[in-house]
């Protein structure tokens, strides 16, 4: 059974990004060495905020943030998928990033990630945020027919 697509318009992509619970970050760095990791995040308008939290990492020099320094382009990916592929859809947000560390920088980032997050409510994060200014919303969606009779 061919499966058909259509690709979602900049907003319909932002929309279902938004309410999604987890995104994959993708950095590089300088030299062009990629890094992929999941992220939490919340997103107001046109920029998307996560930040470092209290989950264990093996060391407090991130590598994501680190390549962020180095190059600020980056993209965030999220997706839907079932076994139902009908169901399928994925929306990608590019932008540049930049860290901030600033305690009155964070204060708004944190409280939004603390109202989607009821985890954050108790244990808000502590780490820098990371602000991306979103220049491209994209993304792709089954388009829940098939081409069989």
């Amino acid at each position: 059974m061919y499966r058909r697509a259509v690709r979602l318009e900049p907003e319909e992509a932002r929309a279902r990004f938004a309410a999604s619970p987890v995104a994959r970050l993708a950095t590089a760095d300088a030299e062009g060495r990629p890094h992929l990791v999941p992220i939490t995040f919340v997103v107001d308008g046109n920029t998307l905020y996560f930040a470092v939290d209290h989950k264990p990492k093996t060391t407090g020099d991130l590598r994501r943030l680190r390549n962020i320094e180095q190059n600020p382009c980056v993209s965030v990916l999220a997706d839907h998928y079932a076994d139902d592929w009908s169901t399928l859809w994925w929306a990608r947000a590019d932008g540049r990033a930049e860290v901030w560390p600033q305690p009155a920088r964070r204060r708004t980032p944190v409280g939004l990630l603390r109202a989607k997050y009821p985890q954050y409510a108790t244990c808000p994060p502590e780490g820098p945020v990371v602000a991306i200014t979103v220049r491209r919303w994209s993304g792709w969606a089954h388009d829940g027919r098939s081409d069989q009779s």
